[in-house]
């Protein structure tokens, strides 16, 4: 069997062998009189009066172009397909019949799987009634020099399947559509809160204060202005200085970054939208984020049932309801969450074969207990409600309790896909509950959110209520696509480096 070193080195040889003809293997122009889709769909009119005896006869010539996938020579004829990146169509080539034999001959010798051509021709549809172009000219694109993975078998290893997507979409035609799912999702977003009123803004992604969300920053420097900074965590607190600038509806879809594990759930850097309405709330929100996230789906994928891991998903029902101490004595049986100590809670932990690590506070261990036994449960979607004060900082309590804020998350399929809650605006309450957040972060709690006095400032000045949602669109593609691995659903995902060889 031939080495990729091999191949690579007859490629080359084929370039040279263009070259000494003068022919410029990379030129500087393309000519497309239509996309293979575009060709496919106007069949009718572009093949009339042709048939499988061939094109019709003075049919006028049209200029197609795309990556050759296949050749299946015959003798004196070449049968070939090739992809534009709408669709794959097939090509044929009749020595001296249409095109010249030093044209059949060149593309025979120096053509290989992977290069990208244009082909000009007529059209006619096969005896097997494929459609296709009866070449009488062609030019080389783009030269090749390595093997595209089918000659391979396709990517066998995943992670190189990651480092290497490029192989992995034009090898695998699902992937390639789970991309563009994702992008009809992100279409379908912007759609639906740009219809709502929403503002589309954007906000740093360099920050001095790394706040908005309980995780633990990436730090970098920056040398002009000698100050350490950070890649956001979250875009919320900017998003909410809008709301005292007067902005009634903001929004933002962006990558965030969290020096955080790596497993089928998290990535370091990945994407999320928050949206912000002034004079709302959670309760006003949890409505509009059911209905808008039915819509996504709908128009994403055309139907409002999908199926996960084998399970169907009903977007079309009303979504569930519990409260978070609710689902812990469901699922995790703990009978008194209200009233558990933080001993009491370590043990119960460690029954649960979940790892408390030093510094973990009470609503730190009671979070890790759901992830592991309440969280999987929750296949339909499902809102959980009344969250412990601890849970969000910047959340606002619930009338008359000192004991929950007024939050939610949607969970499907087992993923946290939405957390909200109404939005904290008495810079008093802001400023005491950042300094507790200080607090933990002495008692070892990497992931307490920072003081940020400018923050507190702004909201001196006047925030108006308001109801406050982030959703990870990472999470939602890999429910649509029936995916259970982040990294298949982000086209570049973080990996370590290869080592040198």
């Amino acid at each position: 069997m031939s080495t990729i070193d091999d191949i690579r080195k007859g490629r080359l040889d084929k370039l040279q062998a263009l070259k000494d003809k003068n022919i410029e293997a990379y030129p500087i122009s393309s000519n497309q009189d239509y996309t293979n889709a575009e060709v496919i769909e106007k069949w009718t009119k572009l093949s009339e009066g042709s048939s499988a005896a061939g094109p019709k006869a003075g049919a006028k010539p049209t200029t197609l172009v795309g990556r050759v996938l296949a050749l299946r020579p015959q003798g004196a004829i070449i049968f070939f397909s090739f992809d534009d990146g709408t669709a794959k169509f097939q090509g044929f080539m009749k020595k001296g019949e249409g095109i010249s034999e030093d044209l059949f001959d060149l593309f025979m010798n120096v053509v290989d799987i992977g290069d990208f051509v244009e082909v000009t021709g007529t059209f006619f549809e096969t005896k097997r009634g494929e459609k296709t172009i009866h070449a009488s000219d062609w030019r080389m694109l783009s030269k090749s020099l390595r093997p595209l993975p089918e000659k391979w078998h396709g990517l066998q290893d995943v992670e190189e399947r990651f480092r290497k997507r490029y192989l992995d979409v034009i090898s695998s035609p699902e992937v390639k559509e789970r991309f563009i799912t994702r992008a009809k999702i992100v279409t379908e977003l912007r759609k639906n809160l740009d219809k709502a009123g929403y503002l589309e803004v954007e906000t740093p992604v360099l920050q001095a204060v790394a706040g908005g969300a309980s995780a633990e920053p990436f730090k970098t420097h920056h040398n002009a202005l000698d100050i350490d900074m950070y890649l956001r965590i979250a875009p919320e607190l900017f998003l909410k200085e809008l709301l005292v600038a007067g902005f009634p509806k903001v929004y933002e879809v962006g990558r965030l970054f969290r020096n955080e594990g790596i497993d089928v759930t998290h990535n370091p850097e990945f994407t999320t939208v928050e949206f912000y309405e002034a004079y709302s709330d959670a309760k006003k929100q949890q409505a509009f984020t059911e209905k808008l996230v039915r819509n996504i789906v709908k128009g994403a994928m055309g139907t409002t049932t999908i199926t996960f891991d084998g399970q169907e998903i009903d977007f079309d029902k009303k979504f569930n309801v519990i409260s978070f101490y609710d689902l812990l004595r469901r699922y995790a049986l703990i009978s008194n969450p209200e009233s558990m100590s933080l001993d009491e809670a370590k043990l119960k932990a460690e029954q649960l074969g979940v790892k408390v690590e030093r510094g973990d506070l009470l609503h730190k261990i009671f979070d890790n207990i759901y992830k592991k036994t309440c969280r999987p449960k929750l296949v339909q979607p499902t809102f959980i409600v009344e969250y412990p004060t601890a849970f969000s900082p910047l959340a606002k309590h619930k009338e008359g309790t000192h004991e929950f804020i007024d939050r939610f998350q949607l969970v499907i399929a087992g993923y946290e896909l939405v957390n909200a809650f109404s939005e904290l605006n008495d810079p008093l309450e802001q400023k005491k509950r950042f300094e507790d957040q200080e607090a933990n972060k002495q008692q070892g709690d990497k992931e307490a959110q920072p003081n940020d006095d400018e923050y507190v400032e702004a909201m001196e000045h006047g925030m108006p209520p308001a109801g406050g949602v982030g959703m990870s669109v990472d999470r939602l593609t890999m429910i649509l696509t029936n995916t259970k691995n982040i990294r298949e659903v982000i086209l570049f995902p973080t990996l370590k480096p290869r080592k040198a060889e």
